[in-house]
């Protein structure tokens, strides 16, 4: 759907883009996802979520990315034989209702980053709420991820982390099976333009035919700007998936376009 999923409920996966989504779940779910990127590298990860009675609501994930295998030259060029690359997430999220119609949630991570046999470790706060504007029409969310700091840096470069402000709305169509959502992401950043600070939008529409089946279209602007190969970008931003749900067990596909440079995948199944 783009990547507009600031507003997204009863999933455990909302830990990874607003721990608030947690506070909708409707009942304990598990989730676990593959994702086949460009070239040798490889993306997954599993959630889960679950209430516990007067507390609220906890869950915890792991996401991780290998970029393949590198070639290792010496200063003239020699080969060295070859090096990877990889990263990793581990999650602890809480959610809780603060009214009847709000929902807040955070969450913890643990990031561990390593090239050849160097590494860096970082740790980071993700905060998030979601507010229902009309019951069963409108719902409206915010996060703030990646609120944090390098561990260990690389060598002796310290960097910042990526932190994103996003804000978002679901709106569900009366007499219509269907959910549209819209997110403004990375507000935070400074623009020269201030119109340029909306451009990092997305926007995914899912729509069920029936109770077990959904299909699934979004659009990623930044993503599509990103990826222009001069005045192209061909469907570079526009992504199409379905889900099948049977018993308690559901699989969601999903097909993303990158213009010129290729297609990813990705495949979950939860339960």
């Amino acid at each position: 759907m783009g990547g507009s999923y600031v507003t997204m409920m009863d999933d455990p996966t909302t830990i990874f883009y607003n721990p608030a989504g947690l506070g909708s779940l409707s009942r304990t779910r598990v989730s676990f996802g593959f994702f086949k990127h460009l070239l040798d590298i490889n993306e997954g990860y599993a959630s889960y979520g679950t209430e516990i009675p007067n507390l609220g609501f906890v869950g915890g994930g792991v996401e991780y990315i290998n970029y393949g295998e590198f070639k290792r030259t010496g200063l003239e060029g020699q080969d060295l034989g070859t090096f990877g690359a990889g990263e990793l997430a581990l999650i602890a999220a809480y959610a809780g209702e603060l009214r009847p119609d709000v929902h807040y949630g955070a969450s913890m991570k643990f990031i561990y980053s390593s090239i050849a046999e160097v590494s860096s470790t970082g740790a980071a706060l993700d905060l998030g709420i979601q507010y229902t504007a009309v019951p069963n029409r409108v719902l409206a969310g915010a996060s703030l991820r990646n609120l944090g700091t390098q561990i260990n840096p690389y060598m002796n470069t310290r960097e910042n982390l990526p932190l994103d402000f996003t804000l978002g709305v679901s709106i569900y169509p009366e007499h219509l099976p269907a959910i549209v959502t819209i997110n403004l992401h990375k507000l935070n950043e400074f623009q020269d333009n201030f119109s340029d600070r909306f451009k990092a939008f997305s926007v995914g529409a899912e729509l069920s035919p029936a109770p077990n089946f959904q299909l699934r279209l979004g659009y990623n602007n930044e993503q599509r700007q990103e990826l222009k190969i001069g005045t192209s970008a061909g469907l570079a931003g526009f992504s199409a998936g379905a889900g099948f749900s049977a018993g308690a067990y559901t699989i969601d596909y999903a097909f993303t376009s990158l213009g010129d440079i290729g297609s990813t995948h990705r495949i979950s199944i939860s339960f």
